[in-house]
């Protein structure tokens, strides 16, 4: 398909066909509704189907779409969906392996369309369903297509970083009010907290009281129950720093038996989670192997395997993408305009798409400015030059990473920054 949005869209409409039957489906966690009509929008079905989440379940739509294709005459079959949450998941692949059409319609083109029909606002199960097949009927969705496994197992891996990657943010929050309410000096002695000696210390001692009748040599020597190089003249330098601060200490002694308790279960908590994303990194490291197309990301320096990982799982195979401008789109990266007559209003982001996949595209293309001496190069050439707002140059310059990503795929090449900045200098 091609990558302009027009000619897709034309595309779309013009593979539903006369002799279709169009089946919206609208998804719930135990029990889907399906309603049918034909290319035009003429509804077919006598009454809604409901059926459960389950063979059996899928087996009467099953039935039913073939009572419906006999009864009318109609050859060939298309279901849309919503992908609600997780609930369209497993229909989607059973229909797929049973060798049927499945595509994908957003959630939010079904909220904009329910009132086409009856002009009313009223919402219900049957009526969704029926205006999922409507839009399906006019071209307003979008395939699925399954992934490799290799990228099914990234999008599950990064999915799961996501929320230990969260977990573990919430952790640090929670210990950083603890210390704020209970040793407020203590950021003055470890810019952070999460330092193998600061940890030592949170440790042995969870309090400002436990610190003030310590000599340097007594806290050295319980740090080195936690790690190898405890001394030496950083070590004699916070140990005294941390005496000297716990003995003025204002943090608030109340309770302190049970608050101690409380900051070890986060500290073994937090160093839990801390085990199972080296891991989770390292699983990354190893899937990213398998799928071929990660070397050559590999090649554009300050896009390391997170980011890559981010961008694959969100993203899937880049060899689907016929342009830089369909990653984009997938990412709700594509610019929106509002005009009306005289008015032109501001152009900003879409924001209609995967949004871990914008945010990892977006941090990536920050790194890269940071780091890449041709993006750097660019960025400073649309600040200085174009005079750009810093934002401005970094989402042209996401625009450019998505474009860079797809090309690099498509032509099976490495990342050439001649063939990038046609003015790029070794020295920028």
């Amino acid at each position: 398909m091609k990558f302009k949005q027009s000619d897709g869209q034309n595309q779309r409409i013009e593979r539903i066909t006369t002799s279709h039957l169009v089946v919206g489906i609208d998804m719930a966690k135990e029990v889907h509704v399906a309603q049918a009509t034909n290319f035009r929008g003429i509804v077919l079905s006598s009454r809604h189907l409901s059926f459960k989440n389950t063979i059996e379940g899928f087996e009467k739509l099953q039935r039913w779409i073939d009572g419906l294709q006999q009864k009318h005459r109609l050859k060939s079959l298309i279901i849309g969906m919503e992908p609600t949450g997780h609930y369209w998941y497993n229909l989607a692949n059973w229909l797929d392996d049973e060798g049927i059409n499945v595509v994908l319609v957003n959630p939010a083109t079904t909220k904009r369309n329910k009132e086409n029909r009856d002009n009313s606002p009223s919402k219900s199960d049957p009526k969704d369903a029926l205006v999922i097949a409507d839009v399906v009927s006019r071209g307003y969705y979008y395939n699925y297509t399954r992934q490799a496994t290799n990228f099914q197992r990234i999008r599950t891996i990064m999915s799961d970083r996501e929320f230990w990657v969260t977990n573990s943010v919430r952790l640090q929050n929670r210990i950083i009010r603890w210390l704020d309410m209970r040793f407020p000096e203590y950021t003055t002695v470890f810019k952070h907290w999460t330092c193998p000696r600061s940890i030592a210390t949170l440790k042995e001692f969870p309090s400002p009281l436990e610190l003030k009748d310590q000599s340097t040599a007594d806290v050295i020597t319980r740090w080195r129950n936690h790690m190898k190089r405890a001394g030496g003249s950083t070590g004699i330098q916070k140990a005294a720093e941390l005496i000297s601060h716990a003995s003025k200490s204002v943090g608030d002694t109340t309770a302190l038996e049970d608050a101690k308790q409380d900051l070890q279960r986060l500290i073994d908590e937090y160093e839990r989670i801390v085990d199972i994303l080296e891991q989770i990194e390292k699983d990354i490291a190893t899937v990213l192997d398998e799928i071929p197309i990660a070397s050559q990301l590999r090649s554009l320096k300050g896009l390391g395997p997170i980011y890559i990982a981010a961008i694959l799982s969100g993203a899937g195979d880049l060899k689907q993408y016929a342009h830089g401008r369909q990653l984009l789109r997938r990412a709700g990266l594509n610019l929106a305009e509002s005009m009306s007559g005289k008015r032109k209003g501001e152009i900003v982001i879409s924001k209609r798409g995967d949004a871990k996949l914008r945010k990892y595209l977006y941090l990536a293309t920050l790194t890269l400015v940071g780091t890449n001496a041709v993006f750097r190069q660019l960025h400073e050439e649309n600040v200085q030059i174009k005079h750009m707002s810093k934002q401005q140059s970094v989402f042209k310059l996401l625009g450019k990473l998505a474009r860079v990503l797809v090309g690099m795929v498509q032509r099976d090449e490495s990342f050439t920054p001649e063939k990038t900045i046609h003015n790029y200098t070794q020295a920028a």
